[in-house]
């Protein structure tokens, strides 16, 4: 297991040596040290460097983290393989509120992270409240969020017409990219996230035992109820703290989680921490990929994520069992 997870930090570490470096202006590798050592300052490398590729590997990091993490939480507590912050909407629920955030304020202020918290939160809430009072079934929690999602993105298309003096690229953000990421931008989602992450850790052992069943957890004397709820603000917190800087960026927290169990199980004291770490590392290689494959034209990661995700989606809503096909 530490082997594993040794190699997952390397990986990580090469990943954001790559973000660093390559692009439609590739970089040595010596001259991306003397950018981050100061050597330079005025030189157009470093400007590049500073200013343009080191917030913008930050966010892939914080975005792949944070939405690797909500897609193990929400498929423990919902106790849905399926379930993940883009597939029942509470991505699209965070990009709502943050679309009501940018009208009340015209340009992108520190309210729009805690808007997208809150969006998040409400709609994560109105899935579980739905898949509750129907059934708890693989199927109605999907659907009930497919059906949340599309009056959402409706909702975003409506408020861009209303007012198209909005800061923010409806495209882009409806696909989800990391381009033209700031520090500024990412200081509050970066303290939220981390936080949230820690804290996820943390209750790790809680949601292990979550998973034997309500029953057989409340009998090990955890308490259910406030145990679920913490891990859906957390959730939210992950998720939408992410929408308000990379926009809806889909597929991480489903394709991530189901690859780290394949690999280190789902004990969630490993899991966790082995989703956030490839996770970051999905979303920079998705995120360099597009700028490598095109340039100087660039392509945003989130269409990656779909062309990837999409498949994989499918792959795990129809693939059988000993000849069978799970029930849904």
């Amino acid at each position: 297991m530490r082997k594993k997870m040794f190699f997952l930090v390397l990986l990580l570490i090469l990943c954001i040596l790559a973000g660093v470096m390559l692009g439609s202006v590739p970089l040595s590798p010596v001259s991306v040290l003397k950018c981050l050592i100061g050597i330079d300052r005025d030189s157009t490398a470093s400007i590049l460097v500073n200013t343009v590729r080191l917030p913008r590997t930050v966010g892939c990091c914080l975005a792949g983290m944070g939405l690797a993490a909500a897609g193990v939480i929400l498929q423990s507590v919902m106790n849905n393989s399926l379930a993940s912050p883009n597939t029942i909407g509470v991505n699209s629920g965070a990009g709502f509120a943050v679309m009501l955030a940018l009208l009340a304020s015209g340009s992108y202020s520190s309210a729009v992270p805690a808007a997208a918290f809150m969006g998040a939160l409400v709609t994560t809430l109105v899935i579980f409240g739905l898949a509750y009072m129907a059934d708890s079934s693989r199927t109605t929690i999907i659907l009930a969020g497919i059906t949340v999602s599309s009056f959402l993105n409706a909702g975003i298309n409506t408020i861009k017409l209303l007012d198209t003096d909005i800061t923010v690229n409806l495209t882009t953000f409806m696909i989800g990219s990391l381009s033209g990421i700031t520090f500024d931008r990412l200081q509050f989602p970066a303290v939220a996230i981390t936080a949230a992450l820690l804290l996820s850790f943390a209750l790790a052992k809680s949601i292990n035992v979550l998973g034997l069943g309500d029953d057989i957890a409340r009998s090990l004397g955890l308490n259910v109820t406030a145990v679920r709820f913490i891990l859906l603000i957390l959730s939210s917190v992950l998720s939408g703290c992410v929408v308000s800087f990379a926009g809806l960026l889909g597929f991480v927290g489903l394709i991530v989680p189901h690859i780290c169990r394949r690999l280190f199980g789902n004990d969630a004291r490993y899991l966790l921490p082995c989703s956030a770490l490839l996770g970051a590392c999905f979303v920079l290689i998705c995120d360099i990929l597009g700028r490598v494959l095109f340039a100087p034209f660039e392509l945003p990661a989130g269409v990656l994520m779909s062309l990837v995700g999409c498949p994989f989606f499918l792959y795990l809503l129809f693939k059988k069992k000993g000849g069978r096909r799970v029930n849904a």
